[in-house]
């Protein structure tokens, strides 16, 4: 099936994006008022997670079922092919996120913020705990590949866990049973431990399922610290960094910088409250400090 074919398919079963993260907070649980996420649970038993096939949301499942089936090889070189060139506008970051503010949905019940009050609020609790400054730049910039959803890319292209193509799918990742649907199961080079790849050789020689960490990675890659872009380009990878899945695959520098991958994911979780930032009086701070690790303009 083309890539054509596939977005054209009913493409927006989640109310919002906010659908997806709200499913995270089900399936990795703050617990004792640390969040699970930042220690790497191996060899964890399912039953200390909550039950999540059962209470997902039916459009959440529905949302698995497509990225699980069209998350193929052939469709992440595609994406690559079509965004990674990154023509489709010029544009500087504070500019991006008013963009990604158009990203509206009127459906969902639960929130009524903006998208730049959603991303303020992840930068405030980073910097509010006192942070580097790079860091609390990546937090408010880190969902801007969202925007990909405002070129008409399904919900199942932009978000959801990412998790590796091109090698065995892992029972780590959620919902691994809808992968029976994916082409890449039938094909018998991607379906051993290694697939493609050569063991040890790192995830930068890995593609992961296209979305919105990838591709802001290719967009700031030239501007921000080592540990900046691992936060960007795997901050979804929750089978590696939580369920400890695919570490054959990794070389010592991705097991390093994976440390601070883990250091944020927290505050991507659990950052969000029912109370508004002050966009126009936050703003002069903000535009300094992506002055600071930004040009003007970037391509995207």
């Amino acid at each position: 099936m083309s890539a054509t074919t596939q977005t054209s398919e009913t493409n927006a079963p989640l109310a919002s994006l906010d659908e997806w993260e709200d499913f995270l907070q089900q399936r990795y649980p703050e617990t004792d008022g640390e969040t699970a996420v930042p220690s790497v649970k191996a060899n964890a038993d399912q039953h200390e997670y909550r039950d999540y096939r059962a209470e997902a949301r039916a459009s959440v499942k529905e949302f698995y079922r497509l990225n699980h089936r069209y998350q193929t090889f052939d469709f992440v070189q595609e994406k690559r092919a079509e965004y990674l060139p990154l023509n489709h506008r010029t544009m500087g970051i504070w500019e991006a996120m008013e963009y990604l503010n158009t990203l509206v949905d009127d459906s969902d019940p639960d929130t009524d913020l903006t998208q730049i009050e959603h991303l303020l609020q992840t930068a405030e609790a980073i910097r509010a705990d006192g942070h580097p400054r790079w860091f609390i730049l990546t937090g408010l910039i880190h969902d801007l590949g969202k925007i990909l959803c405002l070129w008409g890319e399904p919900q199942w292209a932009v978000v959801g866990d990412t998790f590796p193509v091109g090698c065995r799918f892992s029972d780590k990742i959620v919902f691994p049973e809808f992968f029976a649907d994916n082409p890449d199961s039938a094909t018998p080079k991607y379906q051993t431990e290694n697939g493609i790849y050569e063991p040890g050789a790192g995830l930068d020689k890995v593609f992961l399922s296209w979305g919105h960490d990838e591709y802001l990675y290719h967009v700031t890659k030239d501007y921000l610290p080592d540990e900046a872009l691992y936060m960007i380009r795997y901050h979804s990878f929750y089978p590696a960094h939580t369920e400890g899945a695919y570490g054959h695959l990794m070389n010592a520098e991705d097991r390093r910088l994976f440390d601070a991958v883990r250091a944020f994911n927290p505050y991507d979780l659990y950052s969000k409250t029912p109370v508004r930032p002050d966009v126009k009086e936050l703003r002069p701070y903000y535009e300094d400090l992506i002055a600071e690790y930004f040009p003007p303009t970037l391509r995207w």
